[in-house]
């Protein structure tokens, strides 16, 4: 366990029992939606690969453009 993990949990024990829960709730949602992701992606790489082959292209031909920051 890292050090950063460490200093969380003891801070987490601190906290009232329902918020431990809304805590603990929060990271095992996160932890699941990493693992969909991740067999999301583990499940479609060839697709992925030919996404980005398409986007470079239409870079490449100069059929993109800037998003401004500003608007995001």
């Amino acid at each position: 366990m890292t050090e950063l993990l460490k200093q969380a949990i003891a801070q987490l024990k601190a906290l009232s029992t329902d918020k431990q829960d809304a805590m603990a709730t929060l990271i095992l949602e996160e932890l699941e939606d990493d693992q969909r992701w991740d067999e999301s992606f583990a499940c479609s790489p060839d697709l992925l690969a030919k996404l980005s082959a398409e986007a470079m292209a239409e870079y490449r031909a100069g059929k993109t453009q800037e998003l401004d920051p500003e608007t995001l």
